[in-house]
């Protein structure tokens, strides 16, 4: 089993910003990819970035220049940067690490950009 552990989320005014962390934890090998979702009240769960194995990464294109994801392999780490926050960026934030035996979530950390 894989556990991942969200942390960094909170309260922020606009124009603020935030870094997430996600540790994983148990049987980790042969990861595919990491990443970070979010779901904001009302909507559904969108990707937010993900980051492979091989280091490329994508965005969606709301948080394209403004976010970064990074990942520390010897910490089996995943980071989201988040830099000028808006309030539209309000949303619960979930880690996701996909291998080829299955995909896994965290529990999810509340980020709150306040205008």
């Amino acid at each position: 089993q894989v556990q991942l552990v969200e942390s960094g989320g909170g309260l922020v005014q606009a124009g603020g910003s935030l870094r997430l962390s996600c540790a994983a934890s148990g049987s980790i090998f042969s990861i595919n990819a990491m990443g970070w979702y979010r779901r904001a009240p009302g909507k559904q769960r969108e990707l937010v970035a993900g980051i492979t194995s091989g280091s490329r990464t994508n965005y969606a294109d709301s948080v394209k220049g403004r976010f970064t994801i990074s990942m520390d392999n010897t910490k089996n780490t995943v980071y989201l940067q988040m830099n000028s926050l808006k309030p539209e960026d309000t949303a619960v934030y979930y880690c996701n690490l996909e291998r080829v035996a299955g995909t896994y979530w965290g529990r999810g950390t509340q980020v709150t950009v306040s205008s």
